[in-house]
């Protein structure tokens, strides 16, 4: 389905990336204009020279850093509408004999930090605007439990649960939040592993698909919602209501 986004501007976290830079080029071609943020200066720069956009040196995991980047991406374009908080990085270790604590807070703070303080941020400048949309990138591992990483899977769910409390309230103010939870699509983040998967029949999934999923989060009206990426489907995920108190019956 092909969107059509033209007067407005989107701010991309982690936009130097796999899915970053596939959903820059994908917001590009629907015409909106791109602000993309990242600490790789090289890969930011050029793809916005490609794709008629505007970079911003920034890391997520300072407050500062993220106010300081969506007054630079208003002083640049004039105002916001969208932003991806996408920036995303693995864990390294687990909880046991393996734990390294310099390794757990960086993780904290790229993938469930660098969201909080982003959406922070970002809402000034939505609400100048009159309203706007968020998508956070969360994953499969914020739906299910990962044994294999189950810090990765703690902020992923962490930001699953910021996404679906802020929905309602958000909503109320025009700005509509939601989350992309993709299974393993092409990216840096699989590098290290990515033909262990190959070689286990896993599908990778094209970062391409995930960018259309989030292009089209912000062209429709979700909001609150997590959206699976698997190869050949998504769809909004189907969470069960949490069980009442069972009530005695009256004598």
């Amino acid at each position: 389905m092909i969107h059509d986004l033209r007067d407005n501007v989107a701010l991309v976290t982690g936009g130097a990336g796999g899915l970053g830079s596939a959903t820059c080029r994908a917001l590009a071609d629907a015409g909106a204009e791109v602000v993309i943020a990242d600490l790789d200066e090289a890969k930011g720069a050029a793809l916005a020279d490609e794709l008629g956009g505007h970079f911003v040196t920034t890391d997520v995991t300072a407050l500062e850093a993220n106010e300081a980047m969506v007054a630079r991406a208003v002083e640049l374009t004039g105002g916001l509408d969208f932003a991806y908080l996408n920036a995303g990085v693995t864990t390294g270790c687990g909880v046991g004999e393996d734990f390294d604590l310099e390794l757990y807070r960086r993780a904290m703070s790229v993938n469930l930090d660098g969201v909080v303080f982003g959406v922070h941020a970002v809402l000034p400048a939505l609400l100048a605007r009159g309203g706007g949309a968020i998508v956070a990138t969360a994953s499969l591992a914020g739906l299910t439990g990962v044994p294999l990483d189950p810090l990765y899977a703690a902020n992923k769910h962490g930001v699953v649960g910021l996404v679906r409390s802020l929905g309602p309230t958000l909503s109320a103010e025009g700005i509509r939040i939601n989350a992309v939870c993709p299974g393993f699509a092409e990216s840096g983040m699989i590098a290290p592993f990515r033909e262990a998967l190959i070689q286990d029949g896993v599908a990778i999934i094209p970062a391409e698909d995930v960018a259309s999923v989030v292009v089209g989060l912000f062209a429709g009206d979700m909001a609150g919602e997590c959206w699976f990426v698997q190869p050949g489907r998504t769809g909004a995920f189907a969470f069960r209501h949490v069980p009442g108190p069972r009530l005695e019956p009256a004598a």
